[in-house]
């Protein structure tokens, strides 16, 4: 199966997990539970694809989750088999995916599940891709998060929908919010949220300072 192709559909071994996988961003896991080493060899005899989809109720180990109806395409780029037979693996993401039907858990999570395609970018995703950048490394100095060198700027992908989904990575945001960036129907609407949802907490921690200004002022 060649990824990018509208209208794929097939059978997928799928890694649900806490967190939301996205298209154009590495996804470093840590492969202990047997069922997941399973997965992996197996994706390594094959195509090295699986899916992954978050877990909105639930934990990862174990199994008895439930599990979101959307998530990513993803292709193993690094794996090593650790001496105590943990696998240390690195995904890529390609693109969405939808669940069409999950199957039994045998001998790991599978689903048939089909491409979603991006909607298509306009003029004025490019001037919110860097509105958006800008707000979200601002909001990262507010919180606290370090941040490589925020004197430079990320590498986004020249792609602007793959750049609107880095983007979301990128961003302070909570699991349900970066669904939510996933599910967005084109890069603008998604780049549109994603402004927001910065935006908001931006406004909240002027608040705040606000607040806190005016009670050591009547100190």
């Amino acid at each position: 199966m060649t990824p990018n192709v509208v209208g794929w559909k097939r059978e997928l071994p799928m890694f649900p997990l806490g967190s939301v996988a996205l298209p154009g961003v590495a996804l470093p896991l840590q492969v202990f539970e047997p069922r997941y080493r399973a997965l992996v060899m197996t994706c390594l005899t094959e195509d090295r694809l699986f899916g992954s989809v978050l877990i909105d109720r639930g934990s990862e180990v174990g199994g008895g989750d439930h599990r979101c109806d959307a998530g990513s395409l993803i292709r193993i780029i690094q794996s090593e088999e650790l001496p105590d037979g943990r696998w240390a693996v690195v995904g890529i993401g390609v693109e969405r995916l939808r669940i069409v039907e999950w199957l039994p858990d045998d001998p790991f999570p599978r689903c048939i599940a089909e491409a979603w395609a991006d909607g298509e970018p306009t003029g004025t995703t490019a001037e919110l891709v860097g509105r958006t950048l800008e707000a979200t490394l601002g909001l990262m100095v507010r919180l606290g998060i370090d941040y490589a060198d925020l004197s430079s700027r990320p590498d986004l992908d020249p792609d602007p929908s793959i750049a609107s989904f880095q983007l979301a990575a990128l961003s302070p945001l909570g699991p349900l919010d970066r669904l939510q960036a996933l599910k967005s129907v084109d890069p603008d609407s998604r780049l549109r949220f994603l402004l927001a949802s910065i935006e908001d907490q931006t406004a909240t921690l002027d608040a705040i300072d606000t607040l806190n200004g005016e009670d050591n002022a009547t100190q």
